[in-house]
């Protein structure tokens, strides 16, 4: 079996993969379309960083640390799938069926993240396995590449659940990649009627204001907090520097919100945020309910994904997509189609 794979930080294409074998509970399915996920770009590129991060982390179960850098790494966690055959004793949907799930196998063994694994194949391979009680059927005759994208919305949906935002509410959106314009639609599902987003990339801005967003600015010119005066930010770029000048700038009593993953260092001032009573969430990932309720509001044509797909690959062509996504102006979202 074919299956692209981390190897030294590029990707590369095995056609010696064994063929998985789906256990009591477990299905094998044929991968349809799998999102290329920011965080694997920037597994790729910090991979021994976030593992020694991780591994310092304590009041959490750790999936990392059976991660050897130096083996073959499965990954792709954005999928839509067909069920081709259930395990032993396993009642799940016919085979044909299309469907996607939370990132996670269940085995006797315990629980298997599908994210980052030298053992559990993920969306980035011709076939995988998934948990039969995971799996949600996609409805609506909807495709498989905007199915795919449930997972990313679903990330986005969490943030603004966190941020216990009202209708009438100003929110910012900083940082108009994958995870910005995945927040910025749950603030349009969620009906608020202020929606401003700020990315130095046209591109990018004009991909928000397809997504939902009201107001588009471009950092470069002025900053957006002379622009607007939200009662929410939603930080996603992730990169050093930007939570602390948020603080800095930001109106009193502000909630900020976290969702972009800084993988280096940070350094910030307490004092702004003390001063100015400033509240901060960081937020990773979603709950199995939030997951339904994307994966329901793309079916249902309540978000619109299709502007976010700007490309796809097939295996051989992972390599090439890694790079292609470095650059902002050039791609959103890449689907995978094994």
């Amino acid at each position: 079996m074919r299956a692209a794979v981390l190897r030294q930080g590029r990707m590369v294409v095995r056609d010696d993969v064994a063929e998985p074998v789906p256990g009591p509970g477990q299905v094998l399915v044929e991968v349809k379309a799998c999102g290329i996920c920011g965080s694997d770009l920037h597994f790729a590129q910090h991979g021994e960083d976030l593992l020694a991060s991780t591994a310092q982390l304590e009041g959490v179960a750790n999936q990392n640390d059976d991660v050897d850098l130096s083996r073959d790494i499965f990954m792709g966690h954005e999928f839509s799938a067909e069920i081709l055959e259930a395990g032993p004793s396993t009642d799940t949907y016919a085979p044909g069926t299309l469907v996607t799930s939370v990132p996670v196998l269940i085995s006797p063994q315990g629980m298997d993240m599908i994210v980052y694994s030298n053992t559990t194949l993920g969306g980035y391979a011709e076939r995988m396995l998934l948990s039969a009680p995971l799996l949600l059927p996609v409805p609506n005759g909807l495709d498989a590449g905007p199915a795919a994208l449930t997972e990313p919305m679903a990330v986005g949906l969490h943030a603004v659940n966190t941020s216990r935002i009202e209708r009438n509410e100003t929110a910012l959106v900083i940082g108009c990649g994958p995870v910005g314009i995945a927040v910025i639609a749950a603030l349009k599902l969620l009906g608020v009627e202020d929606i401003v987003a700020s990315d130095f990339s046209p591109t990018r801005r004009r991909l928000a204001a397809a997504m939902g967003a009201h107001v588009t600015l471009d950092p470069a010119q002025d900053s957006p907090f002379h622009q607007c005066r939200p009662a929410v930010v939603f930080e996603a770029v992730g990169a050093p520097g930007i939570i602390d000048d948020i603080l800095r700038r930001c109106p009193a009593g502000t909630r900020v919100v976290v969702a972009g993953v800084c993988m280096q260092p940070d350094t910030v001032h307490p004092l702004y945020a003390a001063v100015k009573q400033i509240s901060v969430s960081f937020v990773f990932g979603y709950d199995p309910a939030e997951f339904a309720s994307s994966l329901r509001a793309i079916a249902e044509g309540d978000i619109d994904v299709r502007p976010m797909i700007t490309g796809s690959v097939p295996l051989d062509g992972m390599a090439d997509a890694f790079d292609e996504l470095a650059t902002p102006d050039a791609h959103c979202k890449i689907l995978v189609t094994p």
